[in-house]
């Protein structure tokens, strides 16, 4: 399984829920196992703060692969990418399966 983890931050606080409903596009995706994004509630003293977190578990790398090939990505980055200020993302394999309630 790999898990997909993005970080965003907005320029403009303003732009925050144009920021959200643009990232929730994503959450269609029927190529993921799971999806989700949140608005962070975290905001760390010593480091850039980050406005959303958007957090994806795909099967393998064409998963993962279909989903940022889907048209509803470029939608998204679309709506996103003129109202961000920061993108960090990471994706890493994982043998162990999320855990959920």
């Amino acid at each position: 399984m790999i898990r997909h983890i993005v970080f965003f931050s907005v320029k403009d606080p303003q732009d925050r829920d144009r920021v959200e409903q643009g990232l929730k596009l994503l959450a269609a995706t029927p190529h993921a196992r799971f999806f989700e994004i949140g608005r962070n509630l975290s905001h760390d003293a010593i480091s850039d703060p980050v406005d959303f977190v958007v957090y994806g578990e795909f099967d393998d790398e064409a998963a993962l692969a279909a989903y940022k090939a889907d048209p509803l990505y470029q939608r998204s980055i679309d709506v996103v990418r003129p109202l961000r200020e920061l993108r960090i993302a990471a994706d890493f394999v994982s043998a162990v399966p999320a855990v959920r309630d």
